[in-house]
């Protein structure tokens, strides 16, 4: 009887060690920068088993940026994280169903991550406060706003009901809007996530996201072609519809428009025996990606800005510091925002002008980001750190 358990025992973790060689053809390229989202469904959802699988998908898939929707175990996501190689992972929020960012280290710089729409008058729209990332890709700045936007509803907006689930999906669509219209409007941004509701087949009356799509020329819905087509490629099977989007804004359309650029739901359930088998041992989610092939030869104001030599003295500092501005041909911005990434103050810096006394004034102390901004494009963010 012992040695009938032990081969049984060795049967099993033979099947289970085989499920792991997926074979997923890689996604990302040498020459693209690669956002997936990716609803990963109370991660781990079958404990141990889901975290192999889910570290063997980020492998073969070879993508620089993962933005995560529902996980729920700080602990074993971070153990995950240790285990992966290039790969470093921020898994911070204390709400309900957390938001995360994977990425590739050796590729990507991060400059820094929050929250927005923290406080409590937020908590009806954003169940979950989105979160920010701002960084650095080959030399060019992305922001990426990672969401997970409240479920179900009827498919019906009642604007009388605040608490109506597509009136707070709306109420969430047009706070985002209006962030980003406010502090990112002439930055690329890459807005994703579980956004929970449909880009089309709703009534134009109904459709949460109507800001957005009412606006072609500053946004567009790279998936939109994903969810007018029929369900094979749509994102949520269990239910189908697609409900997992991405946004870009304008300064991101040329490059959407290269060749090598593409969004694709990724159909990690072929690689399973069924979509069952995926659904009870990774997620009820397929991800959602795009690919963006950037022109990665800058203009002469982005060369310019890029070589400006921003420092500032003292940092840390109390009261007040001076920065020091490189020589450049015209006239710019010093911008000042704090951790949350709020713009707190900015200043005009004349042609001939080499340096600028910021005051801090009543500002709290803590970590704030210094940068230049020329003709629409900005400089690299400074760290400062103010004492009180």
């Amino acid at each position: 009887m012992k040695k009938l358990v032990f081969i049984c025992l060795m049967i099993s973790f033979g099947t289970t060690t085989l499920s792991q060689n997926l074979d997923i053809p890689p996604f990302g390229t040498d020459s693209t920068f690669e956002v997936v989202t990716w609803n990963i469904e109370w991660f781990p959802t079958n404990g141990q088993t889901t975290v192999d699988y889910v570290k063997e998908i980020i492998e073969d898939l070879d993508v620089d940026l993962i933005a995560m929707q529902e996980l729920d175990d700080t602990i074993v996501f971070k153990q995950m994280m240790n285990e992966l190689e290039n790969y470093e992972g921020y898994f911070k929020s204390s709400w309900f169903a957390g938001l995360a960012f994977i990425y590739n280290s050796a590729i990507i710089e991060v400059d820094t991550i929050y929250e927005i729409y923290t406080t409590e008058p937020y908590w009806r729209p954003f169940p979950r406060s989105p979160m920010v990332m701002e960084l650095n890709y080959s030399g060019q700045e992305y922001v990426v706003i990672n969401n997970h936007f409240k479920c179900c509803g009827d498919g019906v907006l009642d604007i009388n009901d605040p608490y109506d689930e597509e009136t707070r999906r709306l109420d969430a669509s047009n706070l985002l809007k209006a962030y980003m219209d406010d502090y990112f409007f002439n930055r690329r941004v890459i807005m994703t996530g579980d956004l929970n509701d449909l880009l089309v087949e709703d009534s134009p009356y109904n459709n949460v996201f109507k800001a957005f799509i009412n606006d072609p020329e500053n946004y567009l819905f790279v998936d939109m072609e994903i969810a007018e087509g029929g369900e094979y490629y749509w994102s949520y099977p269990s239910w189908p519809s697609h409900l997992d989007h991405i946004l870009i804004n304008k300064p991101l359309f040329h490059d959407f428009e290269n060749e090598g650029s593409q969004v694709e739901t990724l159909r990690l359930d072929d690689y399973f025996d069924s979509f069952y088998q995926y659904e009870i041992n990774v997620s009820d989610h397929r991800p959602v990606a795009i690919k963006i092939h950037p022109d990665l030869e800058v203009g002469t104001i982005e060369n310019q800005i890029a070589t400006l030599n921003l420092s500032n003295y003292p940092n840390p500092f109390y009261k007040e510091t001076t920065f020091s501005i490189g020589q450049r041909p015209g006239i710019c911005t010093l911008e000042i925002y704090n951790s949350r990434g709020i713009k707190v103050d900015q200043h005009r810096i004349e042609a001939f002008q080499n340096a600028i006394t910021w005051e801090t004034k009543n500002l709290p102390g803590g970590l704030y980001y210094a940068r230049i901004r020329m003709d629409g494009e900005t400089g690299k963010a400074r760290k400062l750190l103010l004492l009180k």
